[in-house]
């Protein structure tokens, strides 16, 4: 189970620091890259730069703080932050009637869910 859950994390995390590159990159590109970026259209410049933020520093604390074994608890909360923000994440994209980015959403919040059930109760870092 542990192996699983350090997959399921690396895979997380990826996808959250790929997904920070709003970080660097302006609106404009993004509303550029086609219909399922449309999104960013609710959202203003300094909000698509605080979701990268929130991106970066999900990415980093699903798999830092046990590597570094320091605070490793961060890794649970860090997952259940990574659900809420896929939660906000499928919202936004069936408003927008984005039905199938939101079915890869719902995948990515079921991976965020798992990673936090596992460190919370069936595989904890001691």
């Amino acid at each position: 189970m542990n192996v699983a859950l350090w997959i399921v994390a690396g895979v997380l995390a990826t996808v959250l620091l790929a997904s920070s590159a709003k970080l660097v990159i302006p609106k404009e590109k993004i509303l550029a890259t086609g219909k399922f970026a449309a999104w960013a259209e609710d959202f203003s410049p300094a909000a698509l730069k605080a979701l990268g933020v929130v991106d970066l520093m999900g990415a980093v604390g699903l798999i830092l703080p046990a590597v570094l074994d320091i605070a490793p608890i961060l890794v649970p909360v860090a997952a259940t932050g990574t659900a809420l923000l896929f939660a906000g994440a499928i919202i936004v994209r069936i408003r927008r009637g984005l039905w199938t980015t939101a079915v890869a959403e719902v995948l990515y919040l079921a991976m965020a869910i798992f990673v936090a059930w596992g460190r919370f109760t069936l595989e904890p870092f001691a």
